[in-house]
């Protein structure tokens, strides 16, 4: 709908300061959709009862990049996504965008999670979502109408062509090498190694931030990376005096240090965060942060390799790679032959439709869609997410037995730690507000305005040839951060635990409109205090129903584990913030006044109610481990070395399900590198059963 979001709601988010009352948000708003910036793949379902080498279920970080490696290796691949095509639109496009992009309707799902099992902890988060009584709005807040269901905190993910790598914030982070070493110990598999892990990073990045010569980076990669052009910081006195205070914060002497040039301020931001010496994670500096953005600064994704892929023709106009993508298409169960001594994969059913799935807001109960079924002659590979694909699993057939039978499923192999040990990182954030405006932020309207008024912003973004000079639109907000090892960190590793980045948008977390909140002023920075390899396993996916349109019940259990450690770290995450804040010296004579959280309810001079306020308030959303990885002999892998699905043939699994512990800081690069990964392990079992060798 070309229409302007409403007024008055918009105006009740145009507060600092979250009302104490909450507010109302329509569960689905008017948007402004304008026409794509290029083509959008179609979407159609699968040709009714075909036959490919290999199906794979899920087209994000994991689904994506697997099906273009195995079609150009010769092998005959369906893609299928619930979702659709959306990439050539702005939301998706834009970097700054990516708060929108994860609300975008034709996108989003909806996810409500619970923190805590126990009711009255979860109540005190202010981010609580309640639906109201006529269905047509959600409430948000800590004052629900009587009559308001309570459904959790909103957790968004994307249902698209490239999953959610089409919302996410942009941000390419390598994982510490003990995230990889681990995986080899537990499973005596050498090539799980963080330097043999290495290459699959350098196989799909593409570079644009630093020279060729240097090693340890991909240069003819399908991922484009790059950094927020410094020409931004220096154009806005507040921000440079924010980078001052960062690096002043964390004892970098300033002193002689010329900061008002691109490359005086690059002496004070790192340039390679992921480089490859050897006591890169030992590190503790402010880094700019690497960002996928191509040669327009517009979004660089998996959906960029699997849909060059299947579009490649050869001369003659036919298909280059046998690869089909099937899109509005609900996979339903997997199918197996049971009549061996060992289960095998032999395909999936599936529903056909728009908006099937219920956690996308426009689903309705009437909505069935048109079934069908497809054959996998090698393999059923399920890169559906943390979410998805436990839940998949159980509707086949595999999981806890226990919990199948409650739903009537019939067990087709027992596997307890299907949909347990979820794990998810503690994020919270600090906002200040100042007496005037970013100068950098002028004119900038977030597609909230009229569908048909200019936002000068974009016009520069989307009309400048030269990337560098596309103005604001051309980062994610986060361009520079600051890694650092807490008191609480894993003494094994010595690996950094906390990141704190800063942006100019107001970030308290996910909520229905936060989107919307998060630029509607632009004299806002908010500090984001992210604890990596956080401690806590105990969260846990679990069917509501057997009907695959349901959402599954999602329970975090925040903190049930190493919790007192866990928050330590961010606490000192945020007295890193509030230094930063203290120390900074306002070169355009603005400081920053405390509004989040609020000096009326949390004095940052008690300890025990900023940790209580950690507790209450902290979020994720790089939730993971729910398929995990593990060794032979332990009751709870669900997947082997090889990513295979324990007990059963022809299944494997490739997302952020497999990890048995949450890896690094940020959550996408290390699944493109598994998916890399997997390529070469399903290669390589497919000439050993061609050659007459065992699949491995």
């Amino acid at each position: 709908m070309k229409s302007l979001l409403f007024s008055a709601l918009f105006q009740a988010l145009c507060h600092a300061q979250r009302p104490v009352s909450g507010w109302f948000y329509p569960v689905n708003p008017d948007q402004n959709i304008y026409p794509p910036n290029g083509a959008n793949y179609p979407a159609t379902g699968p040709p009714t009862n075909s036959t490919y080498d290999y199906i794979i279920v899920g087209s994000g970080a994991g689904g994506s990049p697997l099906a273009a490696r195995l079609a150009r290796a010769g092998h005959s691949v369906l893609l299928i996504d619930a979702g659709e095509d959306h990439g050539a639109e702005r939301q998706v496009q834009v970097p700054t965008f990516h708060p929108q992009a994860s609300e975008y309707g034709p996108i989003r799902w909806n996810y409500f999670v619970n923190h805590y099992d126990d009711e009255v902890q979860a109540r005190r988060d202010s981010k609580m979502a309640y639906l109201t009584a006529d269905g047509s709005e959600y409430y948000v807040g800590l004052n629900p109408p009587a009559d308001a269901q309570m459904l959790g905190v909103l957790y968004p993910r994307s249902a698209a062509l490239g999953g959610c790598s089409q919302h996410n914030a942009f941000i390419t982070v390598l994982p510490h090498d003990s995230d990889w070493d681990y995986i080899a110990s537990i499973t005596a598999d050498e090539s799980w190694r963080a330097g043999n892990m290495r290459q699959y990073f350098e196989r799909l990045e593409s570079c644009r931030y630093l020279p060729n010569s240097v090693t340890g980076h991909g240069f003819s990669g399908w991922l484009q990376t790059r950094l927020t052009p410094l020409i931004l910081i220096l154009e806005d006195l507040k921000v440079l005096s924010l980078v001052i205070a960062a690096a002043t914060a964390m004892g970098m002497d300033l002193a002689g240090k010329v900061i008002d040039t691109v490359a005086g301020l690059a002496e004070i931001l790192a340039v390679d965060l992921n480089n490859d010496s050897p006591g890169r994670d030992d590190a503790e500096l402010l880094y700019q942060i690497p960002l996928t953005m191509n040669d327009e600064y517009a979004r660089s994704s998996p959906r960029d390799i699997v849909l060059d892929t299947a579009n490649a023709v050869n001369d003659d106009g036919s298909k280059t790679y046998k690869l089909d993508i099937a899109l509005n298409t609900l996979v339903t169960k997997v199918n197996f032959d049971t009549s061996g001594t060992t289960p095998k994969a032999i395909g999936v059913d599936y529903l056909v439709g728009k908006s099937l799935y219920r956690a996308d807001t426009r689903a309705t109960q009437a909505s069935t869609g048109e079934s069908g079924t497809v054959t996998a002659a090698r393999e059923v590979i399920l890169s559906a997410g943390t979410f998805n694909t436990p839940q998949l699993l159980k509707l086949s057939g595999v999981g806890p037995a226990s919990e199948l039978q409650a739903f009537g499923i019939p067990v087709v192999q027992d596997l307890p730690g299907v949909g347990g040990n979820m794990q998810d990182r503690y994020e919270v954030g600090l906002v200040g507000k100042a007496p005037s405006n970013f100068s950098l932020l002028q004119g900038c309207t977030f597609l909230q305005g009229p569908y048909d008024e200019d936002d000068p912003c974009y016009d520069k973004w989307a009309s400048n040839p030269i990337g560098y000079l596309k103005g604001t639109y051309t980062t994610n907000g986060i361009a520079f951060g600051y890694f650092f090892r807490s008191s609480a960190a894993d003494g094994t590793t010595g690996d950094p635990d906390v990141f704190v980045g800063g942006a100019p948008a107001f970030f308290d977390g996910y909520y229905p409109g936060y989107s919307v909140r998060a630029t509607a002023e632009h004299d806002i920075w908010t500090w984001l205090v992210l604890k990596a390899h956080s401690r806590n396993r105990a969260g846990t996916v679990n069917l509501t129903s057997s009907e695959p349109r349901d959402t599954p019940n999602i329970t975090f259990r925040s903190f049930a584990q190493g919790g007192d450690a866990d928050v330590q770290a961010v606490y000192e995450g945020i007295q890193y913030g509030l230094a930063a804040f203290e120390d900074l010296v306002p070169l355009d004579g603005s400081r920053f006044e405390r509004v989040w959280p609020s000096p009326a309810n949390v004095s940052t001079a008690d300890e025990e109610q900023v940790q209580q306020f950690v507790r209450d308030e902290a979020w994720g959303h790089h939730a993971s481990c729910t398929c995990p990885i593990g060794a032979d002999d332990d009751p709870m892998a669900v997947l082997d070395g090889q990513l295979r699905v324990r007990g059963i043939d022809g299944l494997r699994v490739v997302d952020a399900s497999v990890f048995p512990r949450i890896p690094g800081t940020y959550i996408a690069l290390p699944i493109y590198m598994v998916s890399e990964k997997a390529a070469d392990v399903i290669l390589a079992a497919a000439a050993a059963a061609e050659d007459g060798g065992e699949a491995s």
